[in-house]
């Protein structure tokens, strides 16, 4: 099992334009299987944070539904359009996509930090970022720094879960995963290299241990994870 004590450098998430998968979190010399997901088009929509109204979100670690604080396709600027925070958007299929950007140029080299979803994702969209874009998602909640509801001990292998709040810390088993499934304990939402505490492409068994000091749990194509201990 990769661990730190392999050395391993951990690779950023990056992605072509047109919104293309080509590494879903991957480990230096393990690649990932990647999700190609079609994009809404190259015609950038300038929705108002009043938008998001249209689309409800579920509540982050209370359970029910709300308005969303933004819409799951747009793109917004920063401490105009949207507020600086961390934002949750859940029951997303295949072809969700979001990018946080240092500027409007719609270059690669704009890209802070992206990603593809399915399940559940949260992220922090920084005060100093420029832009976040956001395709064929599920609405976006804000969330607070608040830890509320009850931590689940069984979660599906395709989501992001908060530690504390949508899955209880403790070691984890996911049996029978075919090659593709990647999981990643995380330090933040800001989906940066230095964001990730651990991570591992897993075929068959899986086993992780979630600390009560990480943040975020991240899992993509895997069976559903049971804790064990």
């Amino acid at each position: 099992m990769a661990h730190h004590a392999h050395h391993q450098p951990k690779q950023r998430n990056w992605f072509a334009r047109h919104k293309v998968l080509t590494a879903a979190g991957a480990i230096v010399a393990v690649i990932a299987v990647g999700a190609a997901v079609g994009g809404s088009g190259d015609g950038d929509d300038k929705p108002t944070a009043a938008d998001g109204a249209e689309n409800t979100a579920e509540k982050g670690g209370g359970g029910g539904k709300k308005k969303a604080d933004m819409s799951g396709s747009g793109t917004y600027q920063v401490g105009k359009d949207i507020k600086p925070g961390t934002y949750r958007s859940t029951g997303n299929k295949l072809g969700c996509y979001w990018e946080r950007a240092k500027d409007s140029k719609g270059e690669l080299d704009s890209i802070l930090a992206n990603d593809n979803v399915v399940g559940s994702s949260y992220v922090t969209i920084a005060a100093d970022d420029k832009v976040f874009k956001t395709r064929d998602c599920k609405g976006w909640n804000l969330v607070t720094d608040e830890k509320t509801g009850t931590p689940k001990s069984e979660v599906s292998g395709n989501g992001m879960y908060r530690v504390g709040v949508d899955i209880a810390p403790g070691t984890y088993k996911a049996d029978g995963n075919k090659s593709g499934c990647y999981w990643e304990r995380d330090k933040d939402a800001l989906h940066g290299t230095d964001s990730i505490e651990a991570n591992e492409n897993v075929t068959g068994s899986g086993i992780v241990t979630i600390t009560p000091q990480d943040a975020y749990f991240k899992t993509n194509g895997c069976a559903d994870w049971k804790k064990t201990a």
